[in-house]
């Protein structure tokens, strides 16, 4: 079974899912840099243009990910701070697990990090749409003001627990209502 294979990448994600991110929050080091290094808008790390292939340095990166408020996104040290490009949202949800039913409904994300999250007040849902092609394109915030966008399966699950409320459509999760469109 390749890498990339779906069961490997859940086989590897299930061996990292319960450590801790260490503490960026703390850490504003002066030294400041720009590298090569790309999150994919498929939610694929590049370096120098390569795929970087092993999950356990990805998910290594990904825990001192940091968004900055100029927007730009950081692989933070306590000694520096690395500008990487991220062509769409540093993560992607693939998998959603709903408890519950209408206001009590909870749905909890997992990105391809491992990171699980239900959306709520503090990690809302979202959906934008592509002004030139009207393509919608559904997030959840996971932390620190990074995004995981939802994949395709997820979104077509996400879908089918659309509602209507006051005239619009949504999801409920954590006692929050999120909008998704109008009826």
């Amino acid at each position: 079974m390749t890498e990339s294979a779906p069961y490997s990448l859940l086989a590897e994600l299930d061996k990292v899912k319960d450590k801790g991110r260490p503490p960026i929050h703390l850490w504003n080091p002066e030294n400041v840099k720009d590298i090569d290094m790309t999150i994919e808008a498929d939610g694929s790390w590049t370096y120098l243009g390569t795929p970087i292939l092993r999950q356990r340095l990805v998910h290594l990166f990904s825990t001192v990910l940091r968004r900055e408020a100029d927007g730009q996104f950081y692989l933070v040290t306590p000694v520096e701070k690395c500008r990487i490009t991220v062509k769409d949202a540093p993560f992607m949800a693939i998998l959603l697990h709903v408890e519950g039913e209408d206001e009590d409904q909870r749905l909890t994300f997992t990105t391809n990090m491992a990171e699980e999250v239900t959306a709520s007040a503090d990690h809302p849902i979202r959906l934008e749409t592509d002004a030139r092609t009207g393509e919608p394109s559904p997030y959840v915030m996971v932390r620190d003001q990074l995004d995981a966008r939802l994949s395709r399966p997820v979104y077509y699950q996400m879908a089918d627990l659309i509602v209507e409320r006051d005239s619009s459509l949504g999801v409920w999760s954590g006692g929050t209502f999120f909008v998704l469109g109008s009826s």
